[in-house]
């Protein structure tokens, strides 16, 4: 079955949505899903969208892009992170004319908290000056991303956007560097759709599940990433992955930064309040990868809390909270500590460890969400891509919390108008790839018709495990070299996995099967770039190379298909413009 829009949005998370109220009257625009648009992982999100509003303190977008820059360990475009960063105000107050639902101060503002990494010099006129942290995080309780996908797809309904939800796209249609469309399975049918388009766009979100321990939803993994580079594509600094300081122990479910924002501290086995150790100033308000190497060195120097199953956690600690605080602004991760571990915030601890949470790579664009084709400024035409599985980039080496809230709406617009102009100035219909489809009928073939084989469950969690021990936090050559090898393995193992179901309705079976095949290639990818990086940066922390080095790794890493096994590596220089590097400390 073939269909024609004018533009397709794959995925309805926070970016596809915002891109698709940008489609103007007129054009015809769908939506496709992996899911219930309802049940995108933006709707994970709790602690906040950014913007330098000032509603209760001094604040401009200038002190947010230097946070920015910094946070990003100096890797993040600062063209692209000055234009996020002034259009962060712009981005939020039209959430709220949208019917947003955010908190409110007592003035009836949009109400603002702090938020790790996010900080105002003490002296506005000296940007060297000691700095303290800001209210900066616009809030909706501690459901932020929750409310802000209703809205979004409340507005998409108003404007007639047609969705495709449960429809699994599994190829994009790719050739001579134009984009035509995508291949679909309807997951109720388990037919395959056709999709002829003039212009796609990717919000398919990130590949957290790689990682046993992660915050990400089961959707995640990395299907996006996959397709573009399968098409020819290149992936961009695949090699950093955020690891969320408060996951719930053993279940990495995320405890939002909001928590510490609002008052809420980390201890160790002793009751001590850790981070005043490595971030003195800033204490547990530090970056996401500073206080997650905190946790992990807490933990190897035997200050971690020893549990039931003989893995060690460390404690956040709210008693001190008024209890309106804790009900009023964190109900959501307080009823998750009662449900999930049985632990009372209000009285006790909460047990948590860092957690795989945002992939700070992806699919390389420029601040419009056109997809680049090369490290020098090539365009795949018709394509864009926003939200997680892009890269624009604005997180660099590691991501500020309330930062990808921010990102969805400022990208995923700016993508939604650039394909509007793009529409509006005469894109006609590509002509159909002539492959369409042929590779999912001989993969769909190839599992279903397997008699033996191996369950794709094993080697799933194998693979989560091996990206846990070798490729987490902390890194090294070894490790990596380790992790690159028993991947293989994996891979080789999964040219025979097999399912139980063979029909087409609904078959799960089928598509955990093909989503493994996303993991795998996915993992190979992060670890040969994390390998290859030989320096600490943000996110990824080699301790073998235990430094930032700006001489040799000021760059971002562009992974292409290269005919074998292993990516090839090209490398983008950073863009600076008025932040030069420093060293990194709060």
């Amino acid at each position: 079955m073939t269909h024609e829009f004018d533009v397709i949005i794959v995925g309805a998370g926070g970016a596809g949505l915002r891109a698709a109220v940008e489609i103007p009257a007129g054009f015809t625009c769908a939506v496709l899903t992996k899911v219930h648009p309802l049940r995108s992982h933006t709707g994970a999100a709790q602690g906040g969208v950014c913007a330098a509003l000032g509603n209760q303190e001094e604040d401009n977008p200038e002190w947010h892009a230097f946070d920015t820059v910094k946070g990003s360990d100096y890797l993040g475009d600062q063209d692209a992170i000055e234009t996020m960063c002034n259009d962060a105000p712009r981005a939020v107050i039209e959430l709220e004319h949208m019917g947003m639902p955010f908190s409110r101060t007592e003035e009836g503002k949009i109400a603002q908290r702090q938020f790790g990494g996010h900080t105002r010099p003490l002296d506005r006129d000296d940007p060297d000056s000691k700095r303290v942290a800001v209210k900066r995080a616009c809030y909706s309780a501690d459901r932020t991303g929750h409310v802000m996908l209703h809205t979004l797809y409340e507005n998409c309904l108003k404007n007639n956007v047609n969705f495709f939800s449960e429809f699994f796209v599994t190829e994009l249609l790719y050739e001579n560097g134009v984009t035509s469309g995508v291949v679909a399975i309807e997951i109720l049918t388990g037919e395959i759709h056709t999709f002829h388009a003039k212009a796609v766009m990717f919000a398919t979100g990130g590949d957290g599940r790689i990682w046993r321990i992660t915050s990400n939803a089961h959707v995640g993994t990395g299907d996006g990433f996959m397709l573009a580079y399968n098409a020819g594509l290149p992936l961009e600094d695949m090699e950093f992955m955020q690891f969320h300081p408060t996951g719930l122990w053993k279940l990495g479910i995320l405890v939002s930064e909001a928590a510490r924002g609002e008052g809420g501290i980390l201890r160790n086995k002793d009751g001590e309040r850790f981070m005043e150790r490595y971030a003195p100033t800033v204490k547990d308000l530090a970056p996401r990868d500073m206080v997650s190497r905190a946790i992990i060195q807490e933990i190897r120097e035997g200050r971690g809390i020893k549990g039931s199953d003989g893995t060690y956690y460390v404690e956040l600690d709210l008693t001190h909270l008024p209890a309106s605080v804790i009900n009023e602004k964190l109900p959501e991760i307080t009823g998750f500590a009662r449900t999930y571990l049985g632990v009372e915030p209000t009285t006790e601890g909460v047990p948590i460890q860092p957690t795989a949470h945002y992939a700070m790579g992806g699919i390389p664009t420029d601040v419009d969400g056109q997809v680049r084709s090369n490290t020098k400024d090539g365009i795949a035409r018709g394509f864009y891509a926003a939200g997680e599985c892009a890269c624009v980039s604005v997180h660099g080496a590691n991501r500020l919390g309330t930062n990808s809230l921010l990102d969805i709406i400022v990208f995923g617009r700016r993508g939604g108008k650039a394909i509007a102009n793009y529409l509006k100035a005469g894109a006609e219909y590509p002509k159909l790839a002539s492959n369409a489809g042929d590779w999912t009928r001989a993969k769909i073939s190839e599992i279903k018709s397997r008699a033996t084989g191996e369950k794709p469950a094993p080697i799933r969690t194998e693979l989560q495990q091996i990206m846990m021990d070798d490729c987490g936090i902390f890194r090294d050559a070894k490790g990596l070299s380790s992790a690159l090898a028993k991947i293989t393995v994996l891979r080789e193992r999964y040219k025979n996995v097999v399912i139980d179901d063979k029909g087409m309705q609904f078959n799960t079976d089928l598509l955990e099967a093909i989503e493994l095949g996303n993991l795998l290639d996915t993992a190979n990818i992060v670890v040969t770039c994390a390998l290859n990086r030989q320096e600490t940066r943000g996110g990824h922390a080699r301790e073998d190379f235990p430094e930032r080095d700006d001489a040799n790794w000021m760059k971002h890493t562009f992974a292409s298909k290269n005919g074998g096994e292993a990516p090839r590596i090209d490398y983008r220089p950073v863009a600076v413009t008025k932040y030069k590097p420093k060293k990194r400390v709060y």
